[in-house]
């Protein structure tokens, strides 16, 4: 009998950001085609025991460890071995042990792991077909940020890691069965990257579950006063987060402002950072921090802005938003994984004049804005079920759906 496990940097429960979005649906699709092992990490003590009140009677077993090294502490043992400081961050004894139990049993037929951190904790030697869920490529970013960074003192940190974890995510791709990517756009750049073809590395993109995301079973946040609302969702400890907001703030919204006295920007996210925090301090800005639940703010919302500088793979805000029919501006960056056409169902504006430009046009004609949103949500419903996304799976592992 078929058994799989399932390897996944942070527990998929609650599928309350991107990352445990996409683990979350993956781990019920897996568990329609066998029973499932699910070993991951957590980055605290509550966050697992939440992940094991919901996950444990749904697994064939489950251990969830809870990481414990700094990024500091990381990056020393990553000079001294030579390694790339993501997979320090990810590296569990406790939970090294288990998988490597499990995997002496017999009992696991087949492995799927979830993001590159997680590849280190791959058999070398394993009969199953094992398959990777990248999900990005991390190394292209760390590349991105040392470019940024480039006059900064600590940029090497960047440029070093990009390097040596490129080479691993090749290594492993090499080694595994088949390679997931979030879209075409990054499988491609990762075929470049690796010099594997279309068998090895390939796209299985998101989707969105548009009876959650339903604008007709939301009622919207209270709105302050009349003044038309621009909306961000996002972890806001996430650096391309913070800085896209920090440079909507600075650069994009007094533009807008200019043209729609009061108008306001609302950033919703958990644990935003001092910086961000700073921002609700300007007029207009308000952050929220966590909040229950983001669809009453993206109900509430006349748009949502994706003005990401860095953005890889397929931005779930973006989904969400266009599955809730809120008319959206984004980033060309944070456009590029959605299969929907500029003009028709989202505005994609680069640089803060045609941003501005496009916030202000969504804010001045709400029939447009509105009519632009319902093109959306049907784009959503057509395109992006999650059922449909993941229905290779069963495939790529030889399975039975």
């Amino acid at each position: 009998m078929s058994e799989i496990l399932f390897l996944v940097h942070r527990a998929p429960w609650p599928p309350d950001r991107g990352d445990r979005i996409r683990s979350w649906h993956m781990f019920e699709a897996l568990a329609k085609l066998a029973p499932v092992h699910v070993a991951a990490l957590a980055d605290s003590d509550a966050d697992a025991a939440v992940a094991r009140a919901k996950m444990a009677l749904l697994c064939k077993s489950l251990c969830i460890e809870v990481r414990d090294v700094s990024r500091p502490v990381a990056l020393a043992q990553a000079l001294l071995r030579g390694e790339p400081v993501s997979n320090r961050m990810f590296r569990n004894c406790a939970l090294a042990r288990h998988v490597d139990g499990l995997l002496a049993s017999g009992a696991v037929t087949h492995i799927v792991a979830f993001s590159g951190q997680m590849a280190q904790y791959l058999p070398p030697h394993f009969d199953g077909p094992r398959v990777m869920d990248f999900v990005d490529v991390d190394s292209a970013k760390f590349a991105a940020y040392a470019a940024q960074d480039a006059r900064q003192p600590l940029h090497w940190v960047h440029r070093r890691e990009a390097a040596r974890l490129g080479a691993f995510e090749a290594e492993v791709a090499r080694a595994v069965d088949a390679s997931l990517f979030v879209s075409e756009a990054e499988a491609a750049l990762f075929r470049t990257q690796s010099g594997l073809g279309a068998d090895r590395v390939r796209a299985l993109e998101n989707g969105i579950d548009t009876g959650h995301f339903d604008p007709a079973t939301v009622a919207p946040v209270a709105r302050e006063g009349d003044a038309p609302l621009a909306v961000f969702t996002g972890q806001m400890d996430y650096r391309p987060n913070i800085d896209a907001v920090r440079w909507f703030a600075e650069a994009v919204l007094p533009r807008v402002q200019a043209a729609h006295p009061g108008a306001r920007f609302a950033i919703v996210g958990r644990a935003p950072t001092d910086a961000v925090r700073a921002l609700g301090e300007r007029a207009g800005i308000s952050v929220t921090g966590e909040v229950p639940d983001v669809r009453p703010w993206l109900a509430a919302a006349d748009v949502v802005v994706a003005p990401l500088l860095l953005a890889r793979g397929v931005q779930n805000k973006l989904l969400e938003a266009m599955a809730m029919a809120r008319p959206v501006v984004a980033s060309a960056a944070a456009a590029e994984g959605i299969d929907a056409a500029p003009g028709e169902h989202l505005l994609v504006a680069d640089g803060a004049e045609a941003m501005a430009a496009a916030v202000a046009r969504c804010f001045a004609d709400p029939a447009r804005a509105a009519a632009m949103g319902a093109a959306a949500r049907a784009r959503m419903i057509e395109r992006y079920g999650w059922e449909a996304q993941l229905a290779p799976l069963a495939q790529l592992l030889g399975l039975a759906a």
